[in-house]
């Protein structure tokens, strides 16, 4: 056979490997043809980021990027569309700087814009995946919808925007009752939401003035919020569909003025919902679009929807048409606060409170304008303070702090009062999203919570005798000692069938009709097996040991890693555990 030669290539001819699937950042844009800017907020939009070669050519001060992902960029008509937009703005400039001011301002008002629908039916081709990607969209949305405007940073349209998607985004979620899980951190307010399935959770800041510094690239979190406007415009307008609401929305422009975006959103959800169920035919006429639409704005206006009606209030107890049908979860949700009617003090996030109490079937008012009912409606069972009041309490209605809110929506159940009354001290605020059984310590309030939950029954403090000789409220009592008696029972019979496994593998006999001599003999030979027993402990150490020799370098350190985790979290326990203890301390000695 003949030797194949070498293959020789010489420099500056085609490449293999890294050097041919990998560009530089700079030999990107040079190859898009745009400017660093442009090709930042192109990479933005379209959802590609730098990769990590194993090998870099160029060295490892450049960020690469795969050449499949600037070749996508490059055939998108998005591209083309910034050109002409850029090449655009330099007519206005020229046009400005000849003090044409006619002719610029013509030009501003034709100037070219792009739409961003493509690009998200490329980056989510179902409904599911856009609403797996929707947490740092709704985080970001709820941002800006808090930011004050800035000049020549952030416009005063974006700001209301964000504002309008993230009320009819809250909106929905209340009237269907998807919220799950609600958490107060010093960042925010953490939600969770389940929608089609998919656990949604996203943060909102508090209601407080946001101070901006200049280290802040607006730039950059603008390109994401222009996505992300767009993605939460398709989402809204597909879940409004999906029960039957228009979208967009109209709402009364009386309630805008008044800042009560949410009850006006839940206004429009209940008169489309009857609008739909007195005439469900005229929807599907052809060319009756615009009259239904034109009647829904008049009913706004003209006030249809009397404010004092308890079933218009909020509108989020009755059935929806059209959605589909209520899992265990939601069932729960919506009949939490159920027959419960709140009141909000000025001083209580309004916002949040507006948005949590009615997703859980409660009726929610506020003190200002706009307000459905006033604070002296006899009606009312709960008022939310969080400050000492200055006037008469009113008998019958419960004077809670906003943090009762929370905790029963987190413990789906209704707790007791008496911890949140106001001027009390409040119990921790536990949160949903930790689990403390993993997590090794389960806080005191945690398992008061478990235990009422167990019982079915919580001890409720304006619980009387009557309620309590409830024919229903006994037999839940009976069957609660019943399953612990035979869980005794279980436990004793467990331990039992262990003593006798222990006493055979020692050599017991398990017949009591041996003789003491024989019990004796039996006696000696067990303690001599457990004199020449071996150390089972030191066996075990041994064979983890071996386990761990016989391991690859990678694996050892991941279980390394996992053991050094597994500590440093027992450690964190021991201290809560101490500070615990100390706490306790402390307080006895300031009793005595």
């Amino acid at each position: 056979m003949v030797a194949r030669k070498k293959h020789y290539r010489p420099a500056g001819k085609k490449k293999e490997g890294n050097a041919a699937r990998f560009v530089t950042r700079s030999q990107a844009v040079k190859q898009l043809q745009v400017n660093l800017p442009l090709f930042r907020k192109l990479c933005i939009l379209k959802g590609i980021f730098p990769r990590e070669p194993k090998k870099k050519v160029k060295g490892n001060h450049h960020t690469y990027y795969h050449l499949k992902d600037v070749s996508f960029i490059q055939h998108d008509p998005l591209v083309q569309q910034m050109r002409d937009i850029r090449a655009y703005g330099k007519k206005v400039k020229k046009a400005e700087a000849k003090k044409n001011k006619d002719r610029a301002v013509i030009l501003k008002q034709r100037r070219p814009t792009y739409k961003l629908d493509h690009v998200i039916l490329q980056r989510y081709p179902t409904f599911i995946d856009a609403l797996r990607d929707l947490d740092d969209c709704l985080t970001m949305v709820h941002l800006f919808a808090c930011l004050p405007a800035i000049e020549d940073r952030i416009e005063v349209k974006r700001i209301q925007n964000c504002r309008r998607m993230s009320h009819e985004w809250q909106a929905f979620i209340s009237r269907t009752h998807k919220l799950r899980k609600v958490f107060v951190s010093v960042k925010g307010i953490y939600y969770q939401a389940e929608v089609k399935g998919q656990l949604i959770t996203w943060l909102t800041p508090h209601p407080l003035q946001q101070v901006l510094t200049e280290d802040i690239d607006f730039n950059i979190m603008l390109n994401f919020l222009e996505f992300y406007e767009a993605l939460l415009a398709f989402v809204n307008c597909h879940l409004y569909r999906s029960i039957n609401v228009k979208y967009p929305p109209i709402l009364d422009p009386q309630l805008e003025a008044f800042a009560a975006e949410l009850y006006a959103l839940s206004r429009y959800f209940d008169a489309s919902s009857r609008s739909s169920e007195l005439d469900p035919q005229v929807s599907s006429l052809p060319g009756t679009g615009k009259v239904a639409e034109s009647e829904l704005r008049l009913a706004q206006l003209q006030h249809q929807l009397p404010s004092n009606e308890p079933g218009a209030l909020m509108g989020l107890v009755e059935n929806i048409p059209g959605e589909d049908e209520e899992d265990n979860d939601t069932m729960v949700c919506k009949g939490l606060f159920k027959d419960m009617k709140f009141f909000l003090n000025r001083e209580v996030n309004r916002e949040s409170l507006l948005f949590v109490i009615p997703a859980f079937g409660g009726i929610v008012s506020w003190k200002g304008d706009g307000a459905p009912f006033e604070e002296d409606d006899n009606s009312i069972t709960h008022q939310i303070v969080d400050r000492p009041l200055q006037h008469e309490l009113c008998e019958g209605r419960k004077y809670v702090q906003p943090q009762w809110v929370y905790d029963c929506v987190n413990a789906k159940k209704i707790l007791p009062t008496r911890d949140y009354l106001v001027g009390r001290e409040l119990p921790p605020h536990l949160s949903p999203f930790v689990d403390p059984k993993e997590e090794g310590y389960v806080p005191d309030y945690a398992l008061k919570i478990e235990q009422w939950k167990a019982a079915e029954i919580l001890p409720l403090p304006d619980v009387g005798k009557e309620d309590l000789e409830d024919p229903q409220d006994i037999a839940d009592i009976e069957k609660a000692k019943e399953a612990a008696k035979n869980e005794k029972k279980l436990k004793a019979l467990q331990e039992k069938y262990f003593e006798g496994l222990k006493e055979e593998i020692k050599g017991v006999p398990a017949s009591s009709s041996i003789s003491k001599t024989d019990n004796q003999i039996s006696a000696k030979s067990t303690e001599d097996r457990e004199e020449s027993d071996p150390d089972y402990e030191q066996i075990a150490r041994d064979n983890d040991e071996r386990h761990l020799k016989l391991m690859t370098k990678k694996k050892r350190g991941l279980y390394e890693a996992m053991k050094k985790g597994k500590e440093q979290k027992q450690e964190n326990v021991e201290v809560i555990k101490k500070r615990k203890r100390n706490l306790k301390a402390s307080q006895k000695t300031r009793d005595g």
